[in-house]
This record gives structure tokens, C-alpha cells and sequence, in this order.
């Protein structure tokens, strides 16, 4: 288990380079996102899936979200982007909105009992996307146990986590650790999932048949 300060030019480097080469092992590594830590395997390996549920306590495996460090990334995950997706991704992305899409049948995944969908969200830190860009796309959920708080920091994930992540990348506190929007995308018509850090009237403004989150 290594902590790296990405605050320092040196470490970064290293911890980047050690991140990368964990979550290319089928290791686990905690990042910064511009919401909240989060703790990423690499998608494309079920045991590295099933160690991040692990690390968490889950017992009920839900699919983590699956985080891309390029907007291009997105078309090769699903089969037909709709417009409305590509309309919202070109907007906000990099940034705290979390679309749900229906995904490519053809992916060698296996993050769980999909249904055909996945949540995805290309986080806006520099730290983030640099591994995510290396890697590829990551399963990345909130970097904590089951029940406790968010980590706004990754020492407050390694004092959660310990020593079932490989690789902790610092990069001080959290700017916002507001919630990203969820916006499902799946369907005939766009709707929030989940109201979060984007509001809804910047959303409606970029795609007018936007459907409000139920109150």
C-alpha cells in the first residue's frame, strides 16, 4: 500500500505511473474526481470488480459507474449513442454529470446485472484523467466503506480502506464533493435519475425535453 502527494511534481509522476500499472494488474487504486475519492479497478477484469466490492463491504453489488478519461471513449461503450447523450456529454463533460446508457452487447465486461446499462462520467481532474487515459475505462465508485462518510481526501480512504487498494493518490481536499447529476439516456425521452452538482435549468437549456427528477 502506497500513498503518493500529487501535489508535488516528482510524486505525481510516480503515482500516477504506480496507479496505472495496479489497475493494469487487476489491483485496485484511489483517486481524486472532481466530486468526491474514488477508489477505480480496471473494468475489463471481473476479479478486480469483485475486489472493489470487496474493499467496500458491498453485499449487495450494484454495477459501478464506469469512469472514461475522453469523451471519444464514450462512443466505443455503446452501440447507438442518442442525441440527446451526445448533446449532454458535449456540454458537461469533463465535468459532474453522470449519463445512463444502454451499452455495446458486444463488451468483454463483467461489472455485474447491468441490464444492458451502465452509468458513465468523465470526471474533471487532471490527475484522474491522466490514469483514466492510460488505463482506459475504470469502474470507479465512492472510495468507502458501506455506511461510512465519502472521503474527501484520499488519506481519509486509506484510514477507511487500508490495505485492499494497492495505490492512494493524494491531491488534497475535494473542491466540491457535491454528488454528480444522474441523467438516463436509455430510453425515448432523457430524465433525471438523480438531482446533483449540475442543475437541472443548465441541463433543460442543452436539451429542452429534458424530464425533471420526481420530487
Amino acid at each position: 500500500m502506497m500513498l503518493y502527494d500529487c501535489r508535488t511534481t516528482a510524486d505525481r509522476d510516480r503515482g500516477i505511473a504506480a496507479a496505472v500499472e495496479a489497475v493494469k494488474s487487476g489491483e485496485l487504486a484511489v483517486m481524486p474526481t472532481d466530486t468526491v475519492y474514488g477508489i477505480g479497478a480496471d473494468a475489463f477484469t471481473p476479479h478486480a470488480i469483485t475486489a472493489l466490492h470487496h474493499a467496500r463491504s458491498v453485499t449487495n453489488q450494484v454495477p459501478p459507474p464506469v469512469l472514461v478519461g475522453s469523451r471519444h471513449t464514450l462512443d466505443g461503450l455503446v452501440y447507438s449513442l442518442p442525441r440527446a447523450a451526445r448533446e449532454l456529454a458535449d456540454a458537461f463533460w469533463p465535468g459532474a454529470l453522470t449519463l445512463y446508457v444502454e451499452h455495446s452487447p458486444s463488451l468483454q465486461w463483467d461489472l455485474g446485472d447491468t441490464g444492458g446499462r451502465i452509468a458513465v462520467r468523465m470526471p474533471l481532474h487532471p490527475v484522474a484523467l491522466e490514469v483514466l487515459r492510460e488505463v482506459g475505462p475504470m469502474a470507479v465508485t465512492t472510495a468507502n466503506k458501506v455506511g461510512s462518510p465519502a472521503p474527501t481526501t484520499a488519506e481519509e480512504a486509506r484510514d477507511q480502506l487500508e490495505y485492499a487498494v494497492r495505490v492512494y493518490l493524494e491531491a488534497g481536499p475535494a473542491h466540491d464533493p457535491a454528488p454528480s447529476t444522474i441523467v438516463d439516456v436509455s430510453g425515448d425521452v432523457p430524465r433525471v435519475l438523480r438531482a446533483g452538482a449540475i442543475p437541472f435549468e443548465k441541463l433543460h437549456d442543452v436539451v429542452p425535453e429534458l424530464i425533471a427528477p420526481e420530487a
